[in-house]
This record gives C-alpha cells, structure tokens and sequence, in this order.
C-alpha cells in the first residue's frame, strides 16, 4: 500500500476500498428491496422452555412444558435464604477456587466464602453485582476482565459461562427429578434475559457465554433466545387478573402494604391466592386474556418500567389486536438506576462517618464481614416505607467494630458521636439505628433520576395518551418507588404494580420463549449498512474520497445505509440490496456490515461508525457464462432482538450467512 492512498485514509481502519485485492462492490439499481415474507426456519420442537433471569443483585430460573404453555413452574427454593428477602431467586454471587475453578453461585457461594478462615479466603476469588460491568464497558470483547473481591482478574466471559452451566444444570437435574429420566440439554430451549438498554455487543456476549456454557451452539442458534427484560414483562402483564395485582391509583397514598381499607378485597383475595400458591411454586397463567388486556383497545399504550437491582429499562408498547401482539412505539431508554445506587449511597454515608481510608481497607482485609454487613443493610432497605415512623437497625458485625477500633484507636460509638451525622445513632446493642428520614435520603437520588427519566419519556410525542404504567422488577416492590411515581405520574395513566412483581420478567421470559412472534414490531437500536463504492460526482462527493481505477472515477467507504436507527422493524423483515463487483475480474467479494448510532451517515468513516460484520463470498470455480454484470444480492434481517446477515451469488446461488458481530473487530 502506498503513502499517498494510506494518508488519505481518515478513519481507524483503512478503507475497504482502498485495501488491496478488494475493489469492493458498487450498487444495482434498484438500490432497495424490502420484503418481510423471508422463509422462516423450520420451527423445532422443544420439549420445554426454561428462562434465565440473570439479574444484577439476583437470579433464578422458572419452566413451562410446551404441552401444557398454561403452567409455568417456578424453580425449587434455595437452600440459605436471608431473613426478611423471599428467596425466589438467589444473589448474584460465584466463587472460584484458588485454582480458579467453579466452586458454587448464589447463598451456596456466599455462605462458603463467608465461613472461610480470613487468612484462606484471600486466596479464594468472589464476585458479585458482575452483570453491570456489561453495561457500562464502552468496548466489551471477549478478553475483557472482571475483579474477583481479593483484586485478582478473571475474563468476564468465564465468570458467565460458568453461572449460566450453573443454572443449565440446576434446571436439567430438576427436570430430570421431576420426569423420573435424563432430560437432554437437546430438548430444552433456553431463554435468557437481559437489559433492553444494554448495547448490541453486551447482548450478543450473553450468547457467547450461553455457547461456552453448552446451551445452544453456533451451528444451533436458535435452541436460545436473547429475551429483553422490559419486553418480557409486558408479555406477562397481559395476562394479569385483578386479583394478580395492585392499583396504585386506587390505593391510599401513605400506605406501604399495611392492609386497610382502601385497597378493597381484590388484594386480599390476591395475597390469599399467592400464599397457596408459594407452596407449589407454579403459576396458572390463564389463558383468558387478563381483565386488564380487556380495557385495552386496539392502538392503546402502554408502558413498562423494569426497575432492578442494575439498571431501570424502559419501553413503550402499543396493542395490536385482534392477537393482541405488541408494537414497540418508543426505543428502550434507562440508565443505571437500579436499587445498587441504594446501596451505593449507603456506602457512602459509611465513609462519610468511619472514613473512606477504613472502608476500602475493611473490604479487603475483611471481604466476608463487608458482604455481612450489606445483607444486613439489604434486609432493613426493604423495609423502609414512606410512612414507616420508627427507627431502621443495622447490626454491624463483630469483626467491624474490633478492625475499627484497631485501625482508628477509637470506638465506633465516638466515631459516629464525631461525625455530626445527627439521624444515624448507635445503640448499645451494636447496631445503627437510622431514622426512617435518613433510609429514605438514601433511596432519593435513585429515585429522582428514575421520576425524571420517565418525566423525559413522557414528555416525547410518540409516548403521549398512555393508559397504564406497569411498574415491575425487583426494586418496584419498594414502596417509596411505587410512592413517588404514583405522585409523579397518576395523574397521567394507571400505576399498576403485578403481585409477584419480582418474577414478573421471569414468567413474561417463558411465555415469550413458548412464542416469540409475539412482539411484531421492535424499534431498530442502531443504523446498519455496507461500505460500497459509488460513481464519483463532482461537487457532491468529497475530493479525498476519489479513487481512480481502470479509468473508472469512484467515490470510496460509502455507508449504504439498510435501516436507520430508531426505525420500526416487523418481526422477520428483510432488506435486500443488489451490488456488483466495481471490478468484473474479481474472484473474491468482500461485503464489510457497520453500524452507528447517529440516523444519518453517509460515510464509514465518520466518527462511531463500527464495523459489525464480514460476508465473504467466493466467486471461484464458476463457468465462463457468467454474465459480466453480476448480481451479488445482500439479505439483512432485522425485527429480532438479534440480526442476521447475508449474501448471495444470484447466478450461482452461492450464499454466505452471518450473524452481526460487535465482539471480535
């Protein structure tokens, strides 16, 4: 490669035009074929879909048998569970060997690590809360990294497959106990969830890491399915019955759960029918379309906030009748506003009264008190309410107040009398005694950025007439949560929190796994187009874009643009383009896929365009009556939570396919 050609190039990677050997392809007109009726693959038949909710603070799995859809059974309860958290799911938390093997995941991993003699555990490698570094490295790959509690490193990729064969065999021994024989991995498909915020890369690792795990492989791909939480939930909000869930509007403000008189007996009835229901832990999903659903009519919106422990996702949907399949009318927005900023505020308020310099060192050197202390934290977050009058304790552990007192040469109690720091008290007893005032300081900067985000939402003009807001997810089962966005946004819509709210993406994950045609339309998150050459035009195209090449005049790293970003996308739709080699002797075609996030591009080199894919394409070993004018035609499919590509030879009907991929360029 020459100098000259490589100065001209501006952008990260050199031009696919000006590269040698591959003169790139240029466009047939007509220039765009859209047609949604591509041939769907052969549907297989699984014997039943399992879901993975793979939260950030908790996880669990639920199942239905695709001969009975109506049933969905929730996992076996774990063994360990805390005091005053139902332990439908289990935390988030894997620990490694010293020899860096899988050792345990959820209660299992933290009551081990926790009983490990402290000189011993430092070699052992925890994790926990892991899921959030996926939404926020800006360039994920394969190689990058996650930190174990004790600092050491350890790909993030591992650290997934691991948990996900974790749940992988949970669920088949379960199975299998239940059947009486061997349930094969063959006969399951997997559905695992994730945020619909997340970018492309993040959700295309989850699928890797399923690979890895042994649930579905490349050459099967759809034995798995990369569901979006919010998505997930609105699917089983549909299905709710009254008595499944609670009407914030019709509720007396003040009140947390404290049965009165306002709530009517719809709740009461609800909470008796969840009570018999813990037992057995399936779920009846009637096939009737929920009472809610029938108050909706076709082009109704509504809108569904998933609030987790990571992050708080966004979507607004629209019905679709007469099957009531659902429209995304707005692209998912959130940020991370899970109930991890809760406790990351508690932290803080920690350092602010024993120091920052003490609390990193007590992390480290006592890893297993400090995870002690947030699950003491976590139990008395879930009781604070707005109306809650009497003081919150925390019982800081033994070892907390001893390495205090060794590192500072005072006591916790003179610390806390220094500080100034007038609502949090000690008590004799050994604990912190908060008043309800300076629990909820800690929930307010969540809480304000989720009310303002979804004031944000409101406020944009495809979101206007919105009949519900179904609040859902973990956090949503905080009572100041369901208590400021009743205040914000009931005068707007409905505020509609499900019984079960913290299952509610686990159950919406399997019905969507039993069928998945059931969201039709998605909002495309991203712009997706190929690098192509075009006829040089003098006075339209940039001067440092001509190539000049067997005295044809063209114009390099144009961005054929398929779909732009924020467009709607039916479920299976497929873009067409023609191209044709720039130069008719070309033996091999080189179709580079990028993408953007901006709508309107109009080369691959402007800044936050990424190469996402390659579609090679051997033109080898044809006969000489190939026309010289070839048609190489370019399918890309979109609508699905992930997107497919390829190519085809139309004279020979060779084709190449390829899956969008944002991890390996």
């Amino acid at each position: 490669m020459s100098a000259e050609t490589d100065a001209v190039s501006t952008s990260a990677y050199s031009s696919p035009a000006k590269s040698l050997g591959d003169p790139g392809i240029t466009p047939l007109s007509p220039s765009h074929i859209a047609d949604s009726d591509a041939d769907d693959a052969v549907e297989q038949l699984f014997l039943v879909v399992v879901a993975i909710d793979f939260g950030t603070t908790s996880s669990g799995y639920a199942y239905s048998f695709t001969k009975e859809p109506e049933c969905i059974h929730v996992m076996r309860r774990w063994e360990g569970g805390d005091p005053g958290v139902s332990n439908q799911k289990t935390p988030t938390t894997i620990l490694l060997t010293p020899e860096r093997k899988f050792h345990s995941f959820g209660y299992a991993a933290r009551d081990f690590y926790h009983d490990l003699d402290p000189t011993e555990s430092k070699h052992w490698l925890y994790f926990e809360k892991f899921k959030m570094k996926l939404h926020t490295t800006g360039n994920l790959t394969m190689e990058t990294d996650l930190t174990a509690a004790n600092g050491k490193k350890v790909k993030a990729l591992e650290i997934f497959a691991y948990a996900l064969q974790f749940f992988k065999e949970q669920a088949l021994k379960e199975l299998s106990d239940q059947g009486g024989s061997d349930f094969e991995n063959t006969e399951v498909r997997w559905v695992i969830t994730v945020p619909a915020i997340w970018k492309q890369p993040a959700k295309q690792f989850m699928r890797q890491a399923a690979y890895k795990a042994g649930m579905a492989s490349p050459e099967n791909p759809e034995q798995l399915i990369i569901a979006l939480e919010p998505e997930a939930a609105s699917i089983y909000c549909r299905k709710l019955r009254l008595h499944q869930m609670i009407d914030l509007s019709n509720r007396a403000p003040v009140n947390g759960y404290s049965p009165s008189d306002t709530i009517g007996t719809g709740f009461t009835q609800g909470k008796e029918h969840v009570r018999r229901n813990r037992q057995s832990r399936t779920f009846m999903v009637e096939n009737v379309i929920g009472e809610i659903w029938s108050e909706l009519e076709e082009g109704d919106r509504y809108i569904v906030v998933d609030s987790g422990g990571g992050t708080v996702d966004m979507t607004v949907h629209q019905i679709r009748l007469p099957e009531g399949h659902l429209k995304e009318l707005y692209k998912a927005t959130g940020g991370p506003y899970g109930s991890l900023g809760v406790d990351y505020e508690f932290e803080k308020l920690l350092c602010k009264i024993f120091g920052e310099d003490f609390i990193e060192q007590f992390k480290i050197k006592r890893p297993a008190a400090w995870v002690d202390l947030m699950i003491a934290f976590e139990s008395r977050k879930r009781a604070a309410a707005p109306d809650r009058t009497n003081p919150l304790n925390i019982t800081l552990p033994f070892s907390f107040i001893d390495y205090y007192k060794k590192f500072r040469g005072h006591s916790v109690e003179h610390a806390l009398r220094k500080s100034n720091v007038d609502f949090v008290k000690w008590s004799s007893q050994g604990m912190l005694r908060m008043s309800p005032d300076a629990m909820n300081a800690l929930f307010k900067p969540t809480i304000d950025q989720i009310v303002q985000h979804l004031s944000e939402v409101f406020d944009k003009p495809e979101v206007t007439n919105v009949k519900f807001l179904f609040l859902v997810g973990g956090f949503a089962e905080s009572p100041l949560l369901q208590q400021a966005v009743q205040s914000a946004f009931g005068s707007r819509c409905r505020v509609i929190i499900p019984q079960d709210v913290g299952l509610t993406i686990l159950k919406g994950a399997v019905l969507f796994g039993l069928d998945p045609a059931v969201i039709k339309v998605r909002r495309s998150p991203l712009t997706y187009g190929v690098g192509v050459l075009n006829r040089f035009v003098e006075g339209k195209h940039p001067p440092e874009k001509l190539l000049v090449k067997d005295g044809t005049r063209w114009c390099t790293d144009v961005f054929d643009k398929f779909i732009s970003a924020d467009q709607s996308v039916a479920l299976g739709e497929t873009v067409t383009r023609s191209y044709t080699p720039a130069k008719p002797s070309q033996l091999v075609i080189v179709i580079n896929i990028y993408s953007s996030e901006q709508d309107n591009v109009s080369f691959i080199t402007e800044p936050g365009v990424k190469k996402c894919g390659t579609l090679r394409l051997d033109l080898t070993g044809t006969d000489a009556s190939v026309p010289n004018r070839r048609e190489i035609k370019t399918l890309m499919q979109f609508g699905d939570t992930e997107i497919k590509a390829m190519a085809v030879d139309v004279a020979t009907s060779k084709s190449v396919k390829v899956g969008i991929d944002f991890l390996n360029y």
